[in-house]
């Protein structure tokens, strides 16, 4: 190991003990310098980024890769959005979340505390630099980030802007720190750090969440992939049941939230689909569907096991018509990634037995997939979307980012008496 991974962890575990101890009000003011930093330095985050894109771009990187990375005036202006949102968030550090008394008079609490050092470890989108720094902060954590190299020059304008927030506010640069090396060892040595780092979240694709899970010696939540559904009910709305369609389709089809599979029920397959399938015809998504799909319309091509596993990222759908609710239900339950699923219906108790019958972060009954997401959510911002069942699944706000402890006030209990 070259020590250059430990060196940086180190001295972000040494500055995490300053973030922690900040009142709430500091926490608050440090985050709104940072949007403010952000905001103003505008011009030159977009000139490092298109230093990324022309790079991007010559190297072959296309399609939903190439959106992630892209920051235009309107995205550094929402990075700065989502630091100020996060900074108006209640402070997670200290809360009291529940006080019981036990009959021998102990006062037992759950308290929320950091959860020391978090590593962060992602690919393409710049945003995730700011974002995933400011939840940190929020609830009394340092970060260490390691950005994929094709955001390099993005990265490092953005956390310029963090680091001299830092220095106003007095406080170590180190409590957000930049690998500014993205060398695969580095990742590894990064990973290994168990007596340094206590949270590793990988967000990108498929290959880099298995990369990471692999081969961490700290514990891991994934954000990993998003096959969501959307499935029309016999009772669905079509006018409605569309425009949850397009919306989660087309909007920005490069995203994890967006809708990758349809199902539709039989009785609703009729009046549904040709509508359906025209107007994904017009927003120029090909669509891969069963024969009952491809008997509405003749572009429709056939579809394969692969296709309802897919993340597609890009403007291709996998369609499938099933006989009930209950085999929607199985569907997902087998081609399915944990992420979000939408169910369009009229029925109240078709769409409990939907909610009821998936397991996944995000249920959206009559609503786009769209909005599994911190901000819409209302976290202000997101570290990523766990798919992982540990102490957090779905969107990850400040307080995902803390952890449960007791705290247990008494007035000289002790749990064995002397006898006699």
């Amino acid at each position: 190991m070259s020590g250059y991974v430990r060196a940086l962890a180190e001295a972000a575990r040494a500055a995490q003990a300053q973030i922690a101890a900040l009142v709430p009000a500091a926490r608050r003011a440090l985050l709104q310098d940072m949007a403010d930093a952000v905001a103003d330095a505008e011009a030159a985050i977009l000139a490092a980024n298109a230093q990324d894109m022309q790079r991007a771009a010559a190297a072959g990187t296309g399609g939903a890769l190439l959106d992630r990375l892209r920051l235009d005036p309107a995205r550094v202006q929402g990075i700065a959005q989502a630091l100020r949102e996060v900074a108006a968030q209640p402070d997670p550090v200290g809360q009291v979340t529940r006080r019981d008394t036990r009959p021998n008079g102990l006062v037992v609490e759950r308290q929320r505390i950091p959860l020391g050092l978090v590593a962060m470890i992602y690919e393409a989108r710049p945003n995730v630099t700011a974002e995933a720094a400011a939840l940190c902060l929020k609830a009394g954590n340092a970060v260490l980030l390691r950005g994929g190299s094709e955001a390099a020059a993005s990265n490092a304008a953005l956390a310029a802007c963090l680091h001299a927030a830092l220095r106003r506010a007095g406080l170590p640069e180190a409590a957000v720190g930049l690998l500014a090396d993205p060398a695969r060892a580095h990742v590894l040595e990064l990973l290994q750090l168990s007596d340094l780092i206590d949270l590793a979240i990988p967000r990108g694709g498929e290959s880099l969440i298995r990369f990471v899970a692999e081969h961490a010696r700290v514990p891991v939540v994934k954000h990993y992939k998003g096959v969501c559904h959307l499935y029309v009910d016999r009772s669905a709305d079509p006018a409605q049941a569309l425009a949850l369609l397009i919306d989660g389709k087309t909007s920005r089809p490069g995203v994890c939230n967006a809708v990758e599979t349809l199902l539709v029920h039989r009785e609703a397959a009729p009046a549904f689909l040709p509508q359906a399938l025209a107007a994904l015809r017009a927003h120029g998504v090909e669509v891969r569907g069963d024969a009952a799909t491809a008997a509405h319309a003749a572009e429709v091509r056939p579809a394969s096991e692969a296709d309802y596993a897919a993340e597609f990222l890009d403007l291709i759908l996998a369609v499938r018509v099933v006989d009930s609710l209950e085999q929607a239900l199985a569907h997902i339950a087998r081609y399915g990634s944990d992420h979000t699923e939408a169910i369009a219906t009229a029925d109240p108790e078709a769409a409990e037995r939907f909610v009821q019958g998936t397991r996944s972060s995000a249920v959206m009954v009559n609503a786009s997939t769209r909005f599994n997401d911190g901000g819409q959510l209302g976290l202000g911002a997101e570290i990523g979307i766990s798919t992982t069942r540990l102490h957090a699944y779905g969107p990850m706000g400040a307080e995902a980012l803390t952890i449960e402890r007791f705290v247990v006030r008494g007035h000289g209990q002790v749990r064995h008496p002397p006898s006699g």
